[in-house]
């Protein structure tokens, strides 16, 4: 009898253990499967120091034209840029949020030929000693600072100014993918570190900073990009979420990101690159899609499948749609006849956003998905996409201008 009472223990034992490992299992594959968590906002300080919404911003401005000249271009260059400035500089951090605005005020000081923009954003790199945030490695979002700390690299070639950058993409390129998440498991984060390591590849001549970014660029793609919609899907929490009409949710601004680091990333790609076709073709497919879906008033709502969902324009996705499409335009990847109408309409309904003091509306605010906000809206990173898209619609221009050339040590004017 004892003995029986021990074989049916023992039996009982290896049920229980085979339950515990069969649960091990599950959770292990569940977690593998689900939405990863959303990407860590800025602190509350950032927030803050990223943008407002007061209730009277004053009124619109009336001293612009949306001709494209190069005199009206840099009116509205130098308009923007210096309420900016004016407003952010003591704000500066070293947040994703800022990091497109120190792009495009460095686009701002080529554009017009005006060294305080640039000047300004060496006092930036100076303050930070050169160096990005570090710690949630790999975290893209911390990498978007290597941008404006490599171009000015590029200009002055000191080891300062690129070592930080450098080291932390040196550990990146070394590291092995984790089978259970993505890298870049968010479309933003396309526009927050490729750019940075193509430069960086450009900079040191090592592809390795490329073929890196080429792997987890496609691996992102695999997962996020809707071939039946020739656009991007946010995050994996976001596949089965729909709009009021029913169309799929995407993100006016998530697409946007990710326009704009192609327009980056293949401005540096060598020619010969093996994937750069690759990049080209989902560009494209883009451009036709981002194209068939502009506004009456030229600009983009937060959801791009739902307009009539949102009463206002979004500024923040449609700079960033229009910096990208005037790039391929002015570098021959788009046809002209076809897309310099769509830019046109975009830099003009751009403009009805400006107020008379140089603020830059209508900006979403820190999110992940479409939403609603203020008309006097503004944040740091739309900012920065108004200012990219300005310096590539100013190459539209026909009218002859002086361009501007920036040389170690000096800015030719």
């Amino acid at each position: 009898m004892a003995k029986t009472v021990q074989v049916k223990n023992s039996a009982w034992r290896c049920v229980l253990a085979l339950a515990i490992v069969a649960g091990l299992a599950a959770l292990t594959a569940s977690a593998q499967s689900a939405p990863p968590a959303p990407a860590e906002a800025p602190s509350p300080t950032d927030k803050i120091a990223s943008g407002d919404a007061p209730d009277d911003p004053g009124p619109l401005a009336t001293d612009i034209s949306a001709a494209i000249t190069h005199k009206d271009v840099r009116k509205v260059v130098r308009k923007v840029a210096d309420w900016q400035l004016g407003h952010s500089e003591a704000k500066f951090n070293q947040q994703w949020t800022f990091a497109p605005l120190y792009d495009g005020m460095l686009a701002a000081s080529k554009t017009t030929g005006d060294p305080s923009y640039h000047d300004a954003m060496v006092r930036m790199a100076q303050r930070f000693d050169w160096k990005l945030l570090n710690k949630r490695f790999p975290h893209a979002d911390d990498m978007a600072l290597g941008q404006p700390y490599l171009d000015l690299y590029l200009e002055k070639r000191d080891s300062i100014r690129v070592a930080d950058t450098k080291a932390i993409l040196d550990q990146l390129v070394v590291r092995p993918d984790d089978p259970s998440k993505l890298l870049w498991w968010w479309c933003d984060a396309l526009f927050m570190a490729p750019p940075v390591l193509a430069r960086m590849s450009e900079a040191t001549g090592d592809r390795r900073y490329l073929d890196y970014m080429d792997r987890e660029w496609w691996e992102t793609s695999a997962s996020l990009w809707d071939p039946a919609e020739h656009l991007y899907i946010r995050d994996s929490s976001y596949f089965t979420k729909k709009e009021a009409n029913g169309q799929k949710l995407i993100w006016a601004r998530g697409n946007g990101w990710v326009m704009g680091s192609f327009a980056k990333v293949l401005e540096v790609m060598p020619k010969d690159y093996p994937n750069r076709e690759k990049y080209i073709t989902q560009y494209k497919e883009m451009a036709e899609r981002v194209a068939s879906l502009q506004g009456k008033d030229g600009l983009w709502r937060s959801g791009l499948l739902d307009p009539d969902a949102y009463d206002m324009p979004e500024i923040s996705g449609s700079a960033f749609f229009t910096y990208s499409l005037a790039w391929g335009i002015n570098h021959g990847v788009l046809d002209r006849a076809k897309f310099e109408p769509v830019v046109r309409r975009a830099w003009a309904g751009m403009l009805t956003h400006i107020y008379a003091d140089g603020r830059l509306g209508s900006i979403q605010p820190i999110d992940a998905k479409p939403g609603k906000f203020k008309p006097s809206a503004s944040s740091v990173f739309g900012v920065g996409g108004f200012l990219l898209a300005a310096s590539e619609v100013d190459a539209l221009a026909q009218d002859a201008a002086p361009k501007h050339h920036w040389f170690i040590g000096t800015r030719a004017r």
